[in-house]
């Protein structure tokens, strides 16, 4: 068995892993390398494959043709919805014979960036609930697929065994291990502990925080952050500002149900916040949807925001911009480009942290200065990770116990202390792999 790391392992994004089983293989995620694109919708927004490949914003798959691997892709099974993970599909997926198998909101969310983009994909969309086991066709057999549930900073997220002829791969990129979430299930740890009697072969692990020593809180940590701010500051006849992740529904809910408290009518604003929204709407995964009124015309955006400035008390906002990207809501808010003026003392709430590139980190700050001299009030990281910390993944890798881990999620800054981790607890060098884009392994 080879597996073959595409993307993902020499940066924090565009992750896409393939595990060569011989006569078959399988994809596990294909996604966007963020940081490249936020640069591009500065000056052109343009999506086209050759232009993506250009700026380094998708996997370089290509590999796969060299090493005759791409004829044997007989399935593509994204691990959630996010960007990072599926992304790059309606840009690479055409190039493979290959279903695409995912969770019902990973497969709805997915619908909507190819209508965007208006492309129409030859690969079928299988969704496949939480729990559930699938089988995939190859050439002469066929292979079991469970789909395990786990949390994360999006609904319906899995851990993916694939059981090949050499055992069990685990895929788990992304997870945290939250035995409270706010919306959907719990980690399947029975589930978990039933492949680990079976046997593991190798273990590929989201590593991006092995080296924080720490546990990720849960989720209503988050909710209680978020209650305090909301609902035990001075706010009355001041503007209020949310702005999150627009994939993260848990999170939204719990914006949702505070707003309600306040008596304050809810505004999405944004394409970003509707495509997600939408897309939990349709799996009947939203149980806010009444509470809200979306917007994301830039016709009616505008009209409503001149209503809202008016009487700014009566009204929560929920935006995108957390992170400071040109082009967003509340990048727009601040130059003075919507008909929305921010006040003295109106609160700002960035249920969020701060992506860690370069870039992101420009950006918010040049957006934190305009908020600054407008005087508003600003409500920073009301947030928890969707990450495993190091401490969570020490009680993971016990739990499942695998033969071979390979850390994945980021560079050799994020990856290696995962290595450092397992050879704590006992691991030798041979079974652990910290490998690099294009680097395989054979096991």
């Amino acid at each position: 068995m080879r597996i073959v790391p595409v993307g993902g392992f020499d940066e924090v994004g565009r992750n896409m892993t393939v595990v060569d089983m011989g006569e078959d293989a399988v994809i596990f995620d294909c996604g966007l390398y963020l940081p490249p694109i936020v640069e591009l919708e500065e000056a052109e927004k343009v999506y086209t494959e050759k232009k993506l490949r250009s700026i380094g914003a998708i996997p370089d798959d290509l590999i796969l043709d060299r090493l005759g691997i791409r004829n044997k892709i007989c399935a593509i099974i994204p691990s959630h919805a996010h960007l990072d993970h599926i992304g790059a599909l309606p840009f690479l997926a055409y190039r493979y014979n290959a279903d695409i198998i995912a969770t019902p909101f990973t497969i709805e969310v997915l619908r909507t960036l190819l209508d965007d983009e208006k492309i129409n994909l030859k690969n079928r969309l299988i969704p496949v609930h939480p729990n559930s086991t699938y089988y995939i066709k190859g050439k002469n057999r066929s292979y079991k697929v469970e789909f395990i549930n786990i949390t994360h900073s999006t609904i319906q997220t899995s851990l993916i065994a694939l059981y090949t002829p050499e055992g069990i791969v685990l895929y788990s990129n992304d997870f945290k291990l939250d035995d409270n979430p706010v919306l959907g299930l719990k980690p399947n740890y029975e589930k978990i502990k039933e492949i680990a009697k079976e046997g593991v072969k190798v273990l590929i692990v989201d590593s991006l925080y092995s080296g924080d020593e720490r546990k990720t809180a849960s989720e209503k940590v988050a909710r209680a952050l978020l209650e305090e701010v909301m609902l035990s500051t001075q706010n009355q006849g001041r503007g209020m500002l949310v702005t999150t992740f627009s994939s993260h529904i848990a999170r939204l809910k719990s914006i949702v149900e505070f707003g309600t408290k306040l008596n304050r009518k809810i505004v999405f604003l944004g394409r970003s916040l509707n495509k997600y929204v939408a897309s939990a709407t349709r799996i009947n995964m939203c149980p806010f949807i009444n509470e809200i009124e979306l917007v994301s015309y830039r016709k009616h955006l505008e009209k409503r925001l001149k209503k809202i400035n008016s009487s700014r008390h009566e009204y929560l906002i929920v935006c995108t911009g957390h992170q400071g990207e040109p082009g967003s809501i509340l990048d727009r808010l601040t130059k003075n480009k919507l008909p929305f003026q921010f006040q003295d003392q109106d609160h700002v709430i960035f249920s969020s942290s701060v992506i860690p590139t370069k870039k992101n980190i420009d950006n918010r700050e040049k957006l934190d200065s305009k908020l600054k001299k407008r005087r508003v009030r600003i409500f920073n990281n009301i947030h928890v990770s969707g990450h495993a910390g190091r401490e969570d993944l020490r009680d993971f890798v016990n739990m499942i116990n695998p033969e071979h881990i390979i850390p994945a999620h980021g560079g050799p800054d994020k990856t290696q202390p995962m290595i450092n981790l397992a050879e704590e607890l006992g691991y030798k060098k041979k079974f652990l792999h910290l490998v690099r884009n294009h680097r395989y392994v054979d096991i």
